[in-house]
């Protein structure tokens, strides 16, 4: 299993700062870092401050989330069949939904080969105070990726007062009490914290693990295996029943009838099937808050 950090933050937050000092001290671990670098630019800019030996993948000109999944599903492919490495870091761009992002690097081809251990944003804290200047879309977003984070980082602590300083620390954790807040500056976060997160909740012989740093995360996943067929009708009523707290699902589910499981998506309340001419896993990843307690179709009661 490879462990997985998607870092998220708005546009100067501090992000390639973390990503810098967080391979610094993985490789004082002696573990192997690897980094996937999505910038909307055409120039690697921020990629320039990984070194050589980082096994690296660059996405230019393009969002991790919605359209650029594939390209992230790639990506992660290839470094798994490649690259020698323990940590996967995903370094999205100031402009990427956290659940899109989260979204795009979960496959069920490698979801159980990977270990997601949550979502690390930089929150700029004088950018905090000062959001009402931002525009409605552009704070929309900052509040968006705050609100998803499993550990939240208030960065540039050292740009405010005292006061202001315990006046972001109490409006951080009251509009996202399952977070861990870090008060820091330059991206600094100790890795024995990264570490002892896990977000991910699993499923698999109908046995639930769910492992928490110090309280449930409101954004998390589900890995589901079938080992049953249904008919299209009777999986379309099950998603029909989902609370609105499931944002997304995507895998290949065994249809009766159907020589090869399906590839089915689901996304803002609309599904996709599409046929498979090669015989996939029946898995299916979910994403959504408090995950681990939607109900299974199929699952023992």
């Amino acid at each position: 299993m490879k462990d997985v950090y998607l870092f998220s933050g708005f546009l100067g937050s501090g992000k390639t700062s973390m990503l810098k000092d967080v391979i610094r001290q993985l490789k004082e671990a002696k573990l192997k870092p690897a980094v996937i670098m999505n910038e909307l630019g055409k120039l690697p800019f921020d990629s320039q401050a990984v070194e050589g030996d980082v096994p690296l993948k660059e996405m230019l000109e393009g969002c991790i989330c919605c359209t650029g999944s594939e390209k992230t599903e790639a990506q992660i492919q290839s470094l798994l069949h490649d690259s020698d490495f323990d940590v996967l870091i995903i370094e999205t761009t100031g402009a990427a939904h956290p659940v899109e992002a989260l979204d795009a690097v979960y496959s069920p081809l490698f979801a159980d080969r990977l270990n997601i251990r949550g979502i690390v944003t930089v929150a700029d804290s004088r950018l905090w105070i000062d959001r009402s200047t931002l525009s409605p879309q552009a704070r929309s977003l900052f509040m968006e990726q705050i609100r998803h984070a499993h550990l939240l980082l208030a960065n540039k602590t050292d740009l405010l007062s005292e006061e202001e300083q315990a006046t972001v620390a109490i409006e951080l954790q009251g509009f996202n009490p399952k977070a861990f807040i870090l008060q820091t500056t330059n991206g600094k976060v100790p890795l024995k914290l990264l570490m002892n997160m896990q977000s991910t909740a699993r499923i698999s012989n109908d046995q639930v693990v769910s492992a928490k740093i110090g309280d449930s995360f409101n954004l998390g996943s589900r890995l589901v295996e079938f080992t049953t067929s249904f008919t299209q009708e009777a999986f379309e009523d099950w998603v029909r029943s989902l609370p609105e707290s499931v944002y997304r699902m995507k895998g290949y589910v065994p249809i009766e009838g159907i020589k090869n499981p399906m590839l089915f998506q689901y996304a803002y309340g609309m599904v996709q099937w599409l046929p498979e001419y090669i015989k996939m896993p029946a898995k299916l990843v979910m994403i959504g808050e408090n995950i681990g307690n939607v109900p299974i179709i199929g699952e023992r009661k």
